[in-house]
């Protein structure tokens, strides 16, 4: 479990000023009576359970930070109306960052195209966050990466640019700022319960294995967090 007290006093006001971006955005489109999810679905059609939106995902070609948004049937997502995964890919990794070793016969994106995951955003029907969770590899058809090489990345997810929502990349930029603490618990989280999983199901390709999906997941609220953040600073 996250305690904020223990936090740099620089890392929280990383967070504080996330918060308060994530706000901002919350109160320009509140003047139009829109929201996240309404924005990222803007002129893309008929909504399709999943499909990425918008179409051929949002891609920073400076940071290689990627993102889209895709809802599952609703008997398998019972709560939400659909959610964001968060990507880095090879090039905007830190150095040294490799793939985790694997024997199985199953084939990883490679090169360029070695995407990591990073974070879910699970979203409810009003168009807000109300959890963040972490993947099985086959889920997204990532390559798989240690929690630690997954830790060093959260800092390099930015998303500068206007398009097709400025407010939305301002958004899921600052959400994955409030919210690192969490994230780096639940990227740890992913890990064991894979290892767990392996242990488990020794004959089986762990990364591969479709009844193994969400590694861990929890509940968010953005004022809490904000809230919790400057009860920490004092």
């Amino acid at each position: 479990m996250v305690t904020l007290k223990e936090l740099s006093r620089g890392e929280l006001e990383t967070m504080l000023a996330a918060g308060e971006e994530i706000l901002e955005c919350y109160r320009v489109l509140g003047h139009t009576n829109d929201n996240i999810v309404g924005e990222v679905l803007r002129d893309q059609g008929k909504f399709y359970e999943w499909d990425h939106y918008p179409k051929g995902d949002v891609y920073d070609h400076e940071s290689h930070a990627q993102y889209y948004y895709h809802a599952h049937p609703t008997e398998l997502r019972g709560g939400e109306h659909g959610h964001f995964h968060t990507f880095l890919r090879a090039k905007g990794m830190p150095r040294g960052v490799a793939p985790a070793p694997h024997d199985d016969k199953a084939e990883w994106p490679a090169g360029e195209d070695a995407l990591s995951h990073l974070a879910g955003v699970s979203m409810d029907s009003k168009g807000f966050p109300i959890a963040l969770f972490s993947t099985n590899r086959w889920v997204t058809g990532e390559t798989w990466y240690a929690g630690r090489d997954v830790r060093t990345m959260l800092d390099r997810f930015v998303i500068d640019h206007a398009r097709p929502s400025w407010p939305v990349n301002r958004w899921i930029t600052a959400m994955l700022r409030l919210y690192r603490p969490q994230i780096r618990e639940l990227v740890t989280e992913r890990d064991a319960a894979v290892e767990a999983w392996r242990g488990k199901h020794s004959d089986r390709d762990v990364f591969e294995d479709r009844e193994l999906e969400i590694t861990s997941r929890t509940s968010i609220s953005v004022d809490e967090q904000i809230a919790g953040v400057r009860a920490a600073l004092g």
